[in-house]
């Protein structure tokens, strides 16, 4: 018997055999690299053993030999924080005592993590095209066996398990272009410029990685909102791309400034060459929701500046504020005349992940990109077939989401139900998230209007701010550290997503459930005064 085991080669045979084993050792020898080989007779006689050289070899992959822009990667978003979070709750499970007894990990948009229910209808037609068997179940409304019966034609062998197309499930492909037609008024989509992908953060990194060429001052450089979703700099940095920073105007609820666009844009100029804008719309961390007058100024500044556009649109469907209402870029583009909607190149990106549904581990997604240069598009298309296809039944998941029961149809009134209680219920947690913020001394938190979070500033005092420094945290790293060590409490420090220098803040999701939000904000509320009082 011939078997390799930590490293040694052992042989383990019948006395007779020992010769011919010594023969073949000495063979590998000449080509095994390190190790040991080991012989033993089959009756228990002695073992003779010889090193090859007595050393261990080097490993190969060190973080000094590893790609470094993988190294210079950052993602705040379950960065140090979430990773004591979770060794927290290893402590909780073994008993160590805490002043509190769960982890509140309000870090991420996660929301069926916090208890959110699914649409029933979405989980009906996934359900029953994972397992067709059930179409012969009477418990299934009609209407989901419908849509599960059109996707599943679409699918080779009928079967969710088999790959699409690159691009994605064409008859999906079909009903995403068909809900952006009825989202922007009638203005046509086709479906040859959908791309189904594997969430709307895949969409965006192979955007981006196509976009990306040049060297030193020819160098791609990719405009980012600050504060932005860590996403962002965390491709840029992997695709040894330019991050050039614009950003949001906090005492104007975080809206964003043509002047500054054109600042940031000429002095980038001096040392790289900026190509992509990328907007958030509903803001992520911020919140904010652009208004038409201010897309309009972005699509004529990207036209006159000869950028390709990026709009990152997965929280459309969250939009809590009576005076905000969604524009798509798609929409406002088309309308500004031909002289725009035939010339700007822009990506647009949604998800199943966000919006009423919340279906993140689905990983379903689309991107519509218009004006694409046809050589390019076939690139694009080259590009996206070398990780075959996004996951199936994140593709179905998409369908669902722009293709929802239709008012003549039985499932209808439930979904309506189960759609307008998630987003009513985040309405209201987004109004407390800032009342109660608002009335904290040393906290200011800008109106929520969007997306699912609150970034909140935070007066932190010069004592913490110094001990921050004696412990090579960033001070608002050290505040969200002591909150989780405090009250079990897991926000991400504003430092991960960007800020203007001498201002601090943490993202937090408005997620939880109503009454355990109540409780994590009066912690909150505590926590903040016992630490201003404790630092000043």
């Amino acid at each position: 018997m011939l078997s390799l085991c930590c490293g040694a080669l052992c042989v383990a045979m019948p006395g007779a055999r020992i010769a011919a084993a010594r023969g073949l050792a000495r063979a590998v020898r000449g080509c095994w690299p390190r190790g040991v080989l080991c012989y033993s007779t089959a009756a228990g006689g002695p073992a003779v053993s010889s090193p090859l050289d007595g050393k261990s070899r080097e490993k190969i992959l060190t973080l000094q030999s590893m790609n470094p822009q993988v190294r210079a990667v950052e993602y705040a978003v379950r960065g140090p924080i979430v990773l004591r979070a979770g060794e927290i709750e290893s402590e909780l499970q073994r008993g160590v005592v805490k002043p509190f007894r769960e982890v509140i990990k309000a870090n991420i948009g996660d929301a069926h993590a916090m208890g959110q229910q699914p649409i029933t209808f979405l989980r009906q037609v996934i359900a029953l095209c994972t397992y067709p068997e059930l179409m012969d179940d009477p418990s299934f409304p009609l209407d989901a066996k419908l849509r599960a019966s059109k996707i599943l034609q679409s699918c080779g062998g009928q079967s969710l398990g088999s790959y699409s197309s690159s691009q994605g499930v064409r008859c999906i492909r079909e009903n995403v272009a068909q809900y952006i037609m009825q989202r922007d008024g009638g203005i046509p989509a086709d479906p040859d410029n959908i791309y189904l992908t594997t969430g709307a953060s895949d969409g965006i990194a192979s955007i981006l990685k196509i976009l990306v060429s040049g060297e030193d001052k020819s160098r791609t450089g990719i405009m980012i909102p600050i504060p932005q979703y860590p996403l962002y700099s965390a491709a840029i940095s992997e695709l040894d791309a330019i991050q050039v920073n614009y950003y949001l105007d906090e005492e104007n609820c975080w809206a964003l400034d043509v002047n500054e666009l054109r600042r940031a844009l000429y002095h980038a100029r001096d040392y790289c060459n900026p190509k992509v804008l990328c907007i958030i719309n509903p803001g992520n961390p911020t919140g904010q929701v652009q208004s038409r007058h201010c897309i309009e100024e972005v699509i004529h500044f990207a036209w006159e500046e000869g950028l390709f556009l990026l709009a990152d649109e997965v929280y459309q469907d969250n939009v809590y504020s009576d005076n905000c209402k969604f524009h798509s870029f798609k929409k406002v583009l088309c309308e500004m005349g031909p002289e725009y909607f035939t010339n700007v190149e822009l990506a647009s990106f949604h998800s199943t992940s966000k919006g009423y549904t919340g279906e993140c581990g689905y990983r379903g997604g689309y991107m519509e990109v218009v004006n694409l240069h046809r050589d390019i598009a076939a690139q694009l298309v080259k590009m996206l077939s070398v990780r075959l296809c996004p996951p199936v039944s994140g593709q179905a998941a998409m369908d669902v989401v722009v293709n929802p029961p239709k008012p003549e149809e039985e499932s209808y009134n439930r979904f309506i139900r189960e759609k307008e209680a998630v987003l009513s219920n985040l309405a209201y947690k987004a109004k407390l998230t800032e009342e109660i913020f608002n009335q904290i001394p040393g906290i200011k938190c800008n109106s929520l209007q969007g997306a699912m979070y609150a970034f909140p500033r935070i007066f932190i005092p010069d004592k913490a701010v110094q001990r921050a420094k004696e412990l090579r945290m960033a001070p608002d790293m050290f505040y969200c550290m002591q909150l989780l060590e405090e009250t079990g409490i897991c926000v991400v420090p504003g430092s991960g997503f960007g800020q203007k220098e001498g201002t601090y803040h943490f993202r937090m999701t408005i997620l939880p459930a109503v009454e355990k939000l109540k409780t994590l904000l009066q912690k909150v509320k505590e926590f903040h005064i016992k630490f201003i009082d404790e630092y000043s």
